[in-house]
């Protein structure tokens, strides 16, 4: 599934010539955990009241979770060809009124968090048990709304949301830590009240007994820091902030698809 939703990444990507390989790419391992092993969610009833929710609060990196979705049948994978194509339902962030499956609209950094912990607030008065998940960039973390955040999902002790930190350490403009150093960012999650567990953002046993984990967590939110590679599987990209929002040429394309396979 992995090789999959990394092929219709750069697909989607290649065909609309423009959008964001790099930080879709060192996600992908994380998404195909919640997707396929770890989230309540039924591709047949979309709008299932008591199914897990994922918020993509780096939303430019819509490209993974159209192919995670596509693989998992919400829709054709056809369809990913169609990306940012006038007309086409997928646009290039996340619109949850146009996809099934697309749980928040996102694209203005920063406010994921927020609407995480809403869905999961809501959850809580209405005795649902379901879990949300939110995925940040952590180039986002210099965005003063996710402490504001942060601290709402402490101060509410909400135990059924859990935080994902695509930490590639890229951001457009460079390092992370010289752009804007926000580390260490599993301490500053800690400070802020979370129960923290670093992993390998690439090693999918060590993702799945962290979300187990988190699971298992009362009284407090949850913030998983991933150690990724920004372009991960690809040569020619992986640790380059060059590739955050650049398509492949034809013959990049092509070099590409080779390596994943």
């Amino acid at each position: 599934m992995l090789q999959k939703l990394e092929d219709g990444i750069l697909e989607g990507i290649y065909n609309a010539k423009s959008g964001h390989p790099g930080g879709s790419l060192s996600c992908a391992d994380i998404l195909t955990v919640l997707y396929f092993n770890q989230m309540n969610i039924n591709e047949k009833e979309p709008q299932m009241k008591a199914r897990d929710k994922f918020v993509l609060s780096k939303g430019h990196c819509a490209p993974a979770l159209y192919s995670v979705l596509a693989q998992r049948g919400y829709f054709g994978e056809e369809e990913l060809k169609n990306l940012r194509k006038l007309g086409s339902k997928l646009q290039g962030h996340p619109d949850m009124g146009g996809v099934l499956g697309v749980d928040m609209s996102t694209g203005s950094l920063g406010q994921g968090l927020s609407a995480a912990n809403g869905m999961a607030i809501a959850a809580k008065l209405d005795k649902i048990e379901n879990r949300i998940y939110c995925l940040l960039g952590d180039g986002e973390l210099q965005e003063g709304q996710i402490w504001e955040a942060a601290m709402t999902s402490s101060h509410y002790k909400l135990d059924n949301i859990c935080v994902i930190v695509d930490n590639n350490d890229l951001q457009i403009d460079g390092e992370v830590s010289e752009v804007m150093n926000i580390y260490p960012i599993d301490e500053k999650f800690k400070s802020f009240g979370f129960e923290v567990i670093n992993v390998d953002g690439h090693d999918i046993p060590e993702i799945i007994a962290a979300f187990d984990s988190a699971k298992k967590i009362k009284g407090k939110p949850t913030a998983i820091v991933a150690k990724t590679i920004k372009g991960k599987g690809v040569s020619f990209m992986e640790g380059l902030a060059a590739w955050h929002g650049v398509a492949p040429s034809e013959e990049e394309y092509t070099i590409a698809m080779e390596e994943l396979i």
